[in-house]
């Protein structure tokens, strides 16, 4: 299949990108720009956007069984929450922590400037588990902390099989933000959510206004750990490998002295989950298995897996005039897992 090695995104104001997602058979590529989703062909000419969020709408992920848009949206009053609703002039807005699923009807995303709430292509999934996670405290070596696994909301996303399988039913998983925050000992873990997807448009999505949020939503159906180190707020991009079974993790490095602090990491997707025990609350979880891990300087803004070896990176960049950008990239797999991806 050709694709263009190189897809520039345009200037999308003040917010960077945070996710992208590729519908090769159809030609689109879609972009999250944080408080926006983005619609452009992959020749880069915008064909619409979904505008009007005051939440972070994170990673994103194309579903190809039902066509449409995954993605993370939280909202909450922290050092995010609070930097967004300054970016958009409204410093003075109030907002309730929540947590959601947003799917998007993109086939129906036709013009700029279409509104999330009021246009009929956005419903959203109502995420109470995070919501409980992010507002509990936990004492930890006799420290009563705030947030459960450090839990700052949600990011990545990706579609793909149960774990330890490579094919089947799809599942979409649903990835934990986690505070960086060096001095406590229980944020050296990925969480990650499994949830049965089948019918959610038709069911418990909802139109979402945000002046008074839903509380419509669903369970996971898995919880499972992954043991990286310190990171900087948790997986920012997860994407489902296709070409090798596994799953890519990107992630703003940690800066805890003890790890090596890495950009990227992998799951083994072919393993199944095991029993363990979480090193700071003592507690059974349910572990996956690293395959590997790199320096490689891309995905944390976006990353797409095509499934035949070739890869889409962001390579995010901003104008101090114009705003903030992407540019797309083609990449392949080398095989070296220090150098895991050369340019196409």
């Amino acid at each position: 299949m050709e694709l263009p090695s190189s897809i520039f995104s345009g200037y999308h104001g003040a917010c960077h990108c945070q996710g992208i997602a590729v519908d090769p058979v159809k030609g689109y590529v879609y972009y999250s720009f944080t408080t926006k989703l983005i619609k452009s062909a992959l020749a880069g000419n915008v064909v619409g956007s979904v505008d009007g969020l005051i939440g972070h709408l994170g990673c994103i992920d194309f579903c190809e069984e039902d066509g449409k848009v995954y993605g993370s949206l939280e909202y909450k009053n922290d050092a995010i929450g609070k930097g967004i609703l300054r970016a958009l002039d409204a410093a003075d807005k109030q907002i309730t922590n929540a947590f959601y699923c947003a799917i998007f009807d993109v086939d129906r995303i036709d013009r700029p400037y279409m509104d999330a709430e009021r246009d009929g292509v956005m419903r959203a999934v109502y995420l109470p588990e995070v919501v409980a996670d992010f507002e509990a405290s936990v004492t930890v070596g006799g420290r009563v902390l705030p947030h459960r696994y450090a839990c700052s909301g949600i990011d990545g996303t990706a579609r793909g099989p149960l774990w330890g399988k490579r094919d089947g039913k799809q599942y979409l998983q649903i990835c934990y933000g986690v505070y960086g925050d060096v001095e406590r000992d229980d944020n050296d873990y990925q969480v990650i959510l499994c949830f049965d997807t089948d019918a959610w448009w038709d069911t418990v999505a909802q139109p979402l206004c945000q002046d008074n949020m839903h509380r419509i939503g669903a369970k996971s159906t898995e919880k499972c750990f992954l043991h990286t180190g310190n990171t900087n707020w948790g997986v920012q991009n997860l994407e489902y490998d296709a070409y090798t079974g596994n799953w890519l993790v990107a992630v703003y490095p940690g800066k805890k002295p003890q790890f090596s602090n890495y950009s990227m990491f992998v799951i083994d997707g072919t393993r199944v989950p095991v029993q363990g025990v979480h090193e700071a609350y003592g507690e059974q979880i349910v572990l996956l298995t690293l395959a590997g891990q790199s320096y490689f300087p891309y995905g944390s803004t976006g990353m797409c897996a095509l499934g035949d070896g070739r890869y889409y990176f962001s390579e995010q960049g901003a104008d101090a005039q114009r705003g903030q950008y992407t540019y797309v990239t083609l990449w392949r797999a080398t095989g070296d897992p220090d150098h895991p991806f050369e340019r196409v």
